[in-house]
């Protein structure tokens, strides 16, 4: 006999700790964000979606408690980037991918927009939850601010990003030579981590992929009449088969993907921590080299030494809380998954026994009535 939904499921909730520690979260929290009601808006260049975005706050640093908003996806784009560009080595959550489920957009726009909707809403209360990005002054203007066209045109010139990504590139080619072994270790785990959270999603959306497949077959049949036992069998699978590839594609497809993008923002920040070491290290080789002994060149050497000490410390800081809540999301999703596939499946073995047992009697109605023309003949 097999164990039910909630006895399995049992064996798999959430530590009481981190329940605790979500809970004393939840109490301190001091800005609640609302992403919704998306409205299409369609210009002679271009279509788009522009979002609702609702925020309550007790914090003293915002002259209301309650601010609406309209944003569109660009917006999203220009605070992510801002915040990298000022918070180099911690870690921003990613956004959903321009193009989130290509080929689906067309067929199921309504989804396309929900699954965004809810990727926003998560990326900002990510943003909201954190201890320093949360009192950025770029995340402020985006929640209260009526328009950012004013805002966009104050970040850094083309010619200043230009030299960032230059001297980015240089540090990259140029290599480290003493990277702290806890920052190694580090990459090591990104590296590993991105790998099996993208095979885990290539995975799961091959099975939606397959499911899809079963249910068009399921469709294809119309046994109503000769066998409406089967019938009902193929029309209850069709039923919970479709319900389970709606959760997955809403559910754990959507955790998944997101952590995908968590990898890529995790191995940018391990580059821009590299980076800001590199640069030190090469100024500082400069400085050994120089006689007599260059006084700018040292203050710009013990400049960066400070510069490198500070991107440590944050990214370290940054770490621990990102392992915490990338754990509790993941987990969160494959519970959910697990539940949804051991009610799917229990009702669909009760749906195969019912048609079993009405094909039984079929095949046996079928064979009395053959034996008793044959006793007739």
């Amino acid at each position: 006999m097999p164990n039910s939904p909630s006895s399995m499921v049992n064996q798999y909730r959430l530590e009481e700790d981190e329940e605790e520690e979500q809970q004393q979260d939840a109490d301190t929290k001091d800005i609640f964000i609302t992403v919704d009601n998306p409205e299409s808006h369609v210009t002679a260049i271009e279509t788009f979606i522009m979002y609702r975005v609702l925020t309550k706050t007790t914090r003293s640093e915002f002259d209301s408690s309650e601010y609406e908003v309209r944003r569109r996806y660009q917006d999203f784009l220009w605070l992510r980037s801002r915040l990298e560009e000022n918070h180099p080595t911690l870690i921003v959550h990613p956004l959903p991918e321009k193009f989130v489920m290509k080929g689906m957009v067309e067929r199921f726009n309504d989804d396309f927009i929900e699954t965004r909707r809810k990727a926003l809403h998560r990326f900002l209360n990510k943003i909201s939850e954190h201890p320093i990005l949360s009192y950025s002054q770029h995340f402020k203007v985006f929640l209260t601010a009526q328009e950012l066209t004013s805002h966009k045109k104050q970040g850094p010139g083309f010619l200043s990003r230009m030299g960032e990504t230059v001297r980015a590139v240089a540090n990259s080619v140029r290599g480290l030579r003493n990277r702290p072994e806890e920052f190694t270790l580090m990459q090591e785990y990104v590296e590993d981590f991105s790998n099996k959270i993208c095979s885990v999603d290539k995975v799961t959306q091959r099975i939606i992929k397959e499911q899809r497949e079963y249910l068009d077959e399921l469709k294809q049949y119309d046994l109503a009449e000769p066998l409406k036992g089967v019938a009902r069998c193929v029309e209850g699978c069709s039923k919970e088969t479709e319900e389970q590839i709606q959760h997955l594609s809403e559910v754990l497809v959507p955790a998944l993907h997101e952590y995908v993008l968590c990898a890529e923002t995790l191995k940018a920040v391990m580059r821009r921590r590299d980076n800001i070491q590199a640069e030190f290290e090469a100024k500082n080789e400069a400085l050994a080299s120089r006689k007599p002994e260059n006084q700018e060149l040292q203050e710009e050497v013990d400049g960066l030494a400070d510069r490198v000490e500070l991107a440590n410390n944050a990214l370290k800081g940054d770490w621990s809380r990102w392992q915490k809540g990338m754990r509790t999301d993941l987990k969160s999703a494959f519970i959910s998954t697990a539940e949804k596939n051991v009610d799917y499946y229990e009702k669909v073995a009760l749906y195969r026994l019912a048609s079993a047992c009405s094909t039984t009697q079929l095949w046996s109605t079928e064979a009395a009535e053959w034996i008793f023309q044959e006793e007739i003949d």
